[in-house]
C-alpha cells in the first residue's frame, strides 16, 4: 500500500469529520450557578445578584420616577442603578426567605453594597420595613426594553 500525501490528507479529513460528529453535551451544571454569588439559579432566571436593599415611600410618593411614571408607594416596583426600565425581578429577603416580584421603573444613587430600592408595598411583602435595609437576592426574570 502506497502511503502518499493524499492518503494522509484523506485520513486527517476523515478523522476530523468523525470526531466533530461525536455527541457532546451542550449543557453543564455550571450553567445553573451565578458567578456573582454561587447560588443555584433556575433555568428561567437570567441573572442573579445579591446585596442590600432599602425601600422608599412617603417622601417620593406621587413624584415622577426616572422613567417618567408617577411613583406609587403601594405598587410593586423598584429602583435599580443599571437594569433597564420594565425589567421584572424576583426579590428574596435572605433573612426570612420571603419573595416578591417587582418591575424596575426608577433609578437610585449608587451606594456601596446597595443594589435595590423597593417600593413600600414590595418591602412589606418581604417583611423588611422594620429593618429598613435587608440583604436580598435579586433574580432577573425578564429584561426590560
Amino acid at each position: 500500500m502506497d502511503l502518499t500525501p493524499k492518503y494522509y490528507l484523506g485520513f486527517i479529513l476523515g478523522s476530523l469529520i468523525f470526531f466533530s460528529c461525536s455527541s457532546t453535551t451542550r449543557y453543564s451544571r455550571a450553567d445553573d450557578y451565578s458567578e456573582k454569588d454561587n447560588r443555584i439559579k433556575s433555568p428561567n432566571v437570567l441573572e442573579v445578584e445579591t446585596g442590600i436593599a432599602s425601600f422608599y415611600a412617603d417622601e417620593f410618593d406621587g413624584k415622577k420616577t426616572a422613567n417618567g411614571e408617577i411613583y406609587d408607594m403601594n405598587s410593586l416596583t423598584a429602583a435599580h442603578p443599571t437594569y433597564p426600565f420594565n425589567t421584572l425581578v424576583k426579590v428574596t429577603n435572605l433573612s426570612n426567605g420571603k419573595s416578591v416580584e417587582v418591575r424596575i421603573n426608577d433609578r437610585m444613587p449608587q451606594f456601596k453594597g446597595r443594589i435595590l430600592d423597593l417600593s413600600l408595598a414590595a418591602a412589606n411583602k418581604i417583611e423588611m420595613v422594620n429593618a429598613g435595609i435587608q440583604e436580598v437576592k435579586v433574580e432577573v426574570l425578564k429584561w426590560g426594553k
